[in-house]
């Protein structure tokens, strides 16, 4: 049995999960986890709302719904660090979250150079876009039943 005899969504889940399990081992030491990555890497190009963040960061967290208090807040929080500041509604990198960014990117690239192994450039390129159209032909399909059953 190959890897082509297992479905899409065994593979796109299967991948899903050695992402988060390989990202812990990259950046647990940091004590990081993906998501709070996720959160210094969207800040380290610009201050942003709370509102921004969780637009930016919605399609990677369960269910669509950012936590962003748990990162941001808790007892191992980027607020709580000292790595992101806040005033009123804006998030920013504090000089600290500027250098735990630095520090976690030089992993993250490493991470990605190890996913991406054995494949050229334009297979990379090919296999986005062969999601991207998978994902737009059941954007279409959802919202067409959506308009469909507004009209009953």
């Amino acid at each position: 049995m190959n890897g082509t005899d297992k479905p899409i969504g065994y593979w796109l889940k299967h991948l899903h999960n050695l992402i988060d399990e390989q990202f812990d081992a990259t950046l647990g030491d940091l004590g990081l986890d993906r998501r709070q990555w996720q959160i210094l890497n969207v800040l380290s190009g610009a201050t942003r709302s709370r509102g921004e963040m969780e637009q930016a960061l919605a399609p990677f967290w369960p269910d669509g719904v950012p936590q962003l208090e748990a990162a941001l807040d808790g007892a191992d929080g980027l607020v709580t660090r000292g790595w992101v500041g806040y005033d009123a509604d804006a998030l920013t990198l504090t000089e600290q979250g500027r250098a735990a960014h630095g520090a976690a990117a030089e992993r993250v690239g490493e991470t990605r150079l190890l996913l991406l192994r054995g494949l050229t450039p334009e297979q990379y390129a090919e296999t986005v876009r062969i999601l991207s159209v998978m994902a737009d032909n059941l954007e279409a399909a959802l919202a067409g039943r959506a308009a469909d059953g507004k009209q009953d």
